[in-house]
């Protein structure tokens, strides 16, 4: 069993700058592939950027250059640092923990075992 419970989202203006958190707890995630999915009303979950066991990482393209994701075991735990808000981030963010034996990123939502509730991003403009 792994819970994995998301934090920092809220409203800020466009160009401001979140950092989301993701804690996870009854097992540990260092063997996980780590992701972050977002939704946003009226549309499909989508992919917004992964870290494997090893650190490799992968975005995609709307959030690159913008956001970072990253690691730290020691605490169980991920994070996306996202910078230069834009409206259309707008969406209820997702972390996700894919445990599998996997050597490169994986992309797809339905891939992942476990997920968190989700926490609201909201940029105004």
């Amino acid at each position: 069993q792994v819970l994995l419970v998301e934090s920092g989202g809220g409203l800020v203006q466009a160009g401001g700058s979140l950092r989301l958190s993701c804690a996870a707890s009854g097992r540990a995630v260092s063997s996980a592939h780590m992701g972050w999915f977002r939704q946003a009303p009226g549309k499909e979950r989508e992919f917004v950027a992964v870290i494997s066991w090893n650190k490799s990482t992968y975005y995609a393209d709307s959030v690159k250059g913008r956001f970072t994701i990253s690691r730290d075991n020691a605490k169980n735990a991920a994070y996306l640092q996202m910078n230069s808000l834009k409206p259309e981030d707008t969406a209820v963010y997702y972390c996700a923990a894919r445990f599998g034996f996997d050597t490169s990123v994986v992309l797809t939502a339905t891939a992942y075992n476990y997920w968190g509730q989700g926490t609201q991003v909201t940029v105004s403009s």
